[in-house]
């Protein structure tokens, strides 16, 4: 594992904090070893840091109870959603509680006259749009994983579709938030802007448990197309695939979801998900609209995907065709640890302007060969966004540090584009050397809204800001 640096513990704090809340909450405040190791980090690299004890809650009230005991006694406190985020957002390096917002999973009132609801932040996306399908709505936001919208507002998660809905922070139109004190704040209404003081809503929204805890969202909600086709087009090379990807764009073909698998990807995605994929680059896209102009849209990218070299270009409106490729698609991370099993599956991320993706997805290969390493791509690359997931035998110290040193060299070559380290990961532990870097004296302007809202550094300490 990647080691992570342990805080300061606060010994005296945490049992006065474990006795007081087991009185409160009985069995809904659990210590064993294996439900604390859960709750530390579990789909990462980096060591697990597991907390003293969980906290499940089930109204914001309660959640303003645990927070008041932890500013108490001084106490770290780690609001956890299902867990699947990437960058060690949820370890508790100075042990703590760790507050899983599971349970507050209602959705509270939908307004499909505004386009918009208002829900707890333990529902997670499918159970959402599962519950909205019969009004004709869904929520637009795919990370792959059937994330909590609670997490996926505090990492500012994207996903498939961000190239044409946008990421978390153009979908969230208010919060309601628990500070470290306690208070109750409400960052916004339900209008559909406002202008209203500082835009705290934005704030929270990315802020990785660091500022408070999401205790309600309000969501920014869409009407489910009259018609959505997808489409398949294969292509020598990736930077051929990349060519197709900046001229779509650049066109102005309003395309939903257009992601690119490399030549590993496929196989892979063919092995696990019983595919008969063409063996090389491909991209995957959808276009939603009417049945006059999801076709357009398809005959259009055809032209550019032909100009730049792509195959076998193929599109359909059948609803069990595209669900049978995109659920490959979303199968990805499994299918990746067939290729070597006994492996384990590392994904990063980064995000580029448009017109530098090519490239970087060219230095990216580049890279992983350089160091003999075992990679492979996909991304959300209408947007500039790509992942790279490296297979990694974490008994293999070398292959262990050579994977860092990969991680490391993609992130500065990003940031050296005008680029991020995280398109949508976060910073969490994994990331924090390179904030910095990236935004430079920005950092202590965001050390100084953390001393602000949680001047006694209670709320998920040790994450996104550099020491």
């Amino acid at each position: 594992m990647v080691q992570a640096t342990d805080l300061p513990r606060n010994e005296d704090g945490i049992a006065s904090a474990l006795g007081i809340l087991k009185q409160q909450f009985g069995d809904r405040f659990q210590t064993g070893d294996s439900i604390r190791e859960q709750h530390g980090h579990t789909t990462t690299w980096i060591r697990n840091q597991p907390p003293d004890g969980v906290v499940f809650p089930r109204s914001t009230d309660e959640v303003a109870d645990v927070i008041k005991v932890c500013a108490t006694h001084k106490v770290p406190l780690i609001p956890f959603g299902v867990g699947t985020s990437l960058e060690g957002h949820v370890n508790a390096p100075a042990g703590g509680i760790s507050m899983d917002l599971g349970q507050m999973n209602e959705i509270l009132a939908v307004y499909p006259e505004d386009l918009n609801c208002v829900v707890q932040p333990g529902v997670t996306r499918e159970q959402l749009n599962t519950y909205l399908r019969d009004q004709g709505l869904f929520f637009p936001i795919d990370p792959g994983a059937n994330a909590t919208i609670g997490g996926m507002t505090a990492t500012r998660a994207s996903g498939t579709n961000a190239v044409r809905y946008g990421t978390m922070k153009d979908n969230v139109i208010a919060l309601e938030v628990v500070m470290a004190n306690g208070d109750i704040i409400k960052t916004a209404q339900r209008a559909k802007k406002s202008s209203a003081g500082y835009d705290l809503t934005r704030l929270m929204v990315g802020s990785e448990g660091t500022l408070g805890v999401i205790t309600k969202v309000t969501l920014r909600l869409q009407g489910i197309p009259e018609a959505m086709s997808s489409a398949r087009c294969s292509f020598e090379t990736v930077d051929a695939a990349c060519q197709a990807v900046m001229a779509t764009i650049q066109f102005g073909v309003p395309v939903a979801r257009m992601e690119l698998l490399d030549t590993a990807s496929v196989e892979a995605v063919n092995a696990y998900s019983k595919l008969d994929l063409p063996v090389s680059p491909l991209l995957l896209l959808e276009f939603h609209g009417s049945e006059a102009s999801v076709a357009e849209q398809s005959a259009t990218f055809g032209e550019i995907a032909e100009d730049a070299g792509g195959t076998g270009f193929e599109w359909t409106t059948n609803a069990e065709e595209r669900n049978r490729l995109w659920q490959a698609r979303h199968d990805y991370y499994w299918a990746t640890l067939q290729i070597s099993p006994g492996k384990t599956a590392i994904a990063t991320d980064v995000c580029v302007p448009i017109s530098r993706l090519a490239e970087c997805v060219a230095r990216n290969n580049e890279m992983v060969e350089e160091l003999g390493l075992t990679g492979m791509i996909v991304g959300h690359v209408g947007d500039g966004n790509f992942h790279t997931t490296l297979l990694v035998d974490m008994e293999d110290q070398d292959e262990i540090a050579r994977a860092d040193t990969f991680v490391g060299r993609l992130n500065e070559l990003a940031i050296s584009m005008d680029g991020t380290c995280t398109g949508e990961h976060g910073i969490g532990q994994g990331k924090r050397p390179y904030l910095t870097q990236e935004l430079g004296a920005s950092t202590r302007y965001m050390a100084a809204i953390k001393a602000a809202f949680d001047p006694d550094n209670i709320l998920n300490p040790g994450k996104v800001l550099p020491d």
